[in-house]
């Protein structure tokens, strides 16, 4: 029989009691397929019952169908009350935590420490989006479950997001947490089957997430594997195991440091909330402040990984990897690969191209200059990722339309100082619309705030003058540009010709859609704001002697797909001489 256990909610968990979805955490055991499930209503929070009282809201362990039931009611009074889109440049929280939140709650977690591996919810994940697929956190080596501390708020939006903890001193074999897992999987598909179960795998949790996508080809798995550790056995720390198994308790105190220097880069790690629009000076003294405040932290690897627990998972590693290798022919999943280009502890990048080539359906991101913890890094955020790969889905198909979500401030600030960077400064655009009597004003007072529009125009050289369009309309009326944008950036041609997170996947955070006579149906069905450029990728890439010469085909169908939906149609013009940008009737 399986056995059932209360998990304590840690106060990192838990932000107030009212707050009954955010602080629900499901706590499941191993044991057999008739796995009883402890609901939320006997989790204790400092003494305190959370919900109903046993006797008044039903008994706190309901078996089988049972159990199913009043899940399902549950998820349909959350469904019911959440938000059904974001708002642009929405807060996403980046930078609000950090690596040392994640030590805090994890030196926390490690003192209440105990029991079988189970569920958590963050509570910092908030309420998600109606109709929001749920993702599992699997952890890597750590096993607290903490890993995706920095991208919680901003996943928490998306995902109904569970992370599972496997205690310090717990033993259960590869195949038990394969089976764990396997369970909660095929709970959920029970439920929604007809949306996609996120598996988010961090190091070790890679090969978890491929094991149990092996065994289950017929559920529709989406696959996020962060430096998966299937490369265990080319692992430049082989060498080492052997003399961590012989060295003494005494010295196994500076293992720890060993560890956290190879597995991240602590000045990525320190880096993390530290606004990168700061100056040079500034920048470099608020980075070494918080260097100098992170580093007495990592020696609390010793209490998050002792040094039996540390014997045990390099084991758990060495079969984790064989089982996934052994079964990669059998995933159908959908699966993204982040490889980092500095990662000293597995050679991830070779590894990425590897799984590529083994897995059906697998596109790798390269990272270049994080280390192995690159979900506790500074960079770009897996929420940011996982849109700009078209990845985000809550059926079984992507659609362009209904799954995007729009860009956040952080998303915005990131993209207009690292990726447009230089080229923003020098283009210098300035926006002009023109009023319904005719007056010409500066910035964009002239464009309808309410769609469907369809602003229709011409390139510039290299299409330059696209980021200060986009840029314009978020700043000055929060107002999403869906780009109409030509298909081979979304083609797996595109895909394979860089694997780095590039130009094109910034594209899609930022709304671009493949131009199709259905995506702009789709995009005016839901009044939106639409941007096209007839004359296409010829008129961006013009030759000498042909500025300002517009290669427009001699039928207009959009015309007619206007009227059909009452758009407005708004024609405009760029002079790139004066570098400045007009928009009018």
């Amino acid at each position: 029989m399986a056995s059932v256990i209360g998990f304590r909610v840690l106060p990192f968990f838990v932000s107030n009691s009212e707050n009954k979805y955010g602080s629900r955490v499901q706590v499941r055991s191993l044991g057999d397929a008739d796995a009883k499930v402890l609901s939320s209503d006997s989790v204790v929070v400092n003494g305190t019952s959370i919900g109903g009282e046993r006797g008044k809201g039903g008994t706190s362990i309901d078996q089988g169908n049972g159990h199913l039931r009043s899940k399902a009611e549950e998820k349909r009074r959350v469904k019911d009350e959440a938000l059904e889109t974001l708002k642009p440049l929405w807060n996403d929280g980046y930078g609000t935590e950090t690596v040392r939140d994640f030590f805090d709650m994890a030196k926390d977690i490690v003192k209440h420490d105990g029991g079988p591996p189970r569920w958590f919810c963050p509570v910092s994940c908030g309420r998600p989006l109606k109709d929001s697929p749920i993702l599992l956190f699997l952890p890597g080596m750590d096993g607290t479950g903490l890993g995706l501390v920095l991208h919680h708020k901003a996943l928490g939006k998306a995902f109904e997001v569970w992370c599972l903890h496997i205690p310090v001193h717990d033993r259960t074999p590869f195949e038990g947490l394969v089976k764990l897992v396997e369970e909660t999987v095929r709970f959920e598909h029970a439920l929604s089957p007809h949306k996609p179960i996120y598996l988010v795998g961090d190091s070790f949790g890679g090969c978890l997430a491929l094991a149990v996508a092996s065994r289950n080809p017929a559920i529709d798995l989406i696959l996020i594997l962060s430096n998966p550790a299937t490369s265990f056995g080319r692992s430049q720390l082989q060498p080492l195991f052997p003399i961590l198994e012989a060295m003494p308790d005494g010295l196994h105190s500076a293992v720890p440091y060993l560890l956290s220097s190879i597995m991240g880069d602590p000045v990525k790690m320190a880096a993390v909330n530290i606004e990168s629009s700061f100056p040079p000076g500034q920048r470099f003294e608020r980075l070494s402040r918080s260097l100098t405040g992170l580093l007495p932290y990592l020696s609390g690897f010793d209490d998050i990984i002792p040094r039996d627990t540390l014997l045990w998972k390099l084991k758990l590693l060495k079969s984790a990897a064989a089982y996934a290798n052994s079964r990669l022919h059998a995933v159908k999943a959908e699966v993204l690969v982040l490889a980092s280009g500095k990662d000293n502890m597995l050679p991830s990048r070779d590894e990425a191209e590897r799984l590529k080539n083994s897995l059906q359906d697998c596109i790798v991101r390269h990272f270049k200059d994080n280390g192995h913890t690159l979900l506790l890094e500074d960079g770009i955020g897996l929420m940011t990722v996982i849109k700009g790969t078209s990845k985000f889905r809550r059926s079984r198909r992507h659609s362009y339309a209904s799954d995007f979500l729009p860009p956040s401030m952080t998303e915005l600030n990131y993209a207009c100082d690292q990726i447009i960077g230089l080229l923003r400064l020098a283009s210098g655009s300035v926006l002009f619309s023109t009023l319904e009597d005719g007056k010409i004003v500066k910035g964009l007072a002239g464009v309808p705030n309410e769609g469907p529009v369809i602003l229709v125009g011409y390139h510039m050289l290299m299409g330059v003058e696209l980021s200060s369009l986009a840029e314009g309309f978020l700043r000055e009326k929060n107002i999403m540009v869906r780009g109409l944008a030509h298909p081979v950036l979304f083609s797996r041609t595109a895909e394979s010709s860089s694997s780095d997170f590039s130009l094109s996947d910034w594209m899609r955070v930022f709304g671009a859609v493949p131009v199709t006579p259905s995506n702009l149906f789709k995009l005016l069905s839901t009044k939106s704001h639409v941007l096209l450029y007839p004359g296409g990728s010829r008129e961006a890439l013009h030759y000498k002697g042909e500025e300002y010469k517009l290669f427009w085909p001699d039928q207009q169908e959009f015309v007619r797909m206007a009227a059909r939906f009452g758009a407005t149609i708004v024609p405009f013009g760029v002079v790139g001489e004066r570098r400045c940008s007009g928009i009018g009737p």
